[in-house]
């Protein structure tokens, strides 16, 4: 009665050095930032979409060198829906345009840096503001 829990299929170990996997990762990743780079033009509908696959495929960037860029995301994602939740409760008193507008352009700007980054293979500090 007290037997391990085995799943079934027993799990496929992945090695993040191959080759192939950090190629798709890599590719995944730059989709990602696209997704989030237009979701002006879509109402919000692909940073949503962005967001799902960010959190379903994180998984399979854990130990690559994308799993910052992953981090980074998904941080700038929460802390954006956090902003625009501020600038549009405060838009009554006429502040909240002001901080919307912050809130677009701080975002704009790690989704580039992000995606610069990304270009250059470099690895990013996935808990920095900027």
């Amino acid at each position: 009665m007290n037997r391990q829990y085995e799943p079934y299929p027993p799990p496929v170990v992945q090695d993040a050095n191959d080759p192939e996997r950090l190629r798709n990762m890599r590719t995944f990743t730059h989709v990602l930032y696209g997704l989030y780079a237009v979701y002006w033009l879509t109402g919000g509908l692909t940073g949503l979409v962005a967001i799902i696959l960010n959190y379903i495929k994180r998984g399979d960037a854990s130990g690559t060198p994308y799993e910052d860029h992953f981090t980074w995301q998904i941080r700038t994602f929460w802390w954006a829906v956090l902003g625009h939740v501020i600038g549009f409760a405060t838009i009554w008193i006429g502040v909240g345009f002001l901080i919307l507008a912050a809130v677009s352009i701080w975002t704009l700007y790690r989704i580039i840096k992000g995606w610069l980054y990304l270009y250059e293979n470099k690895t990013i500090e996935p808990r920095a503001w900027f």
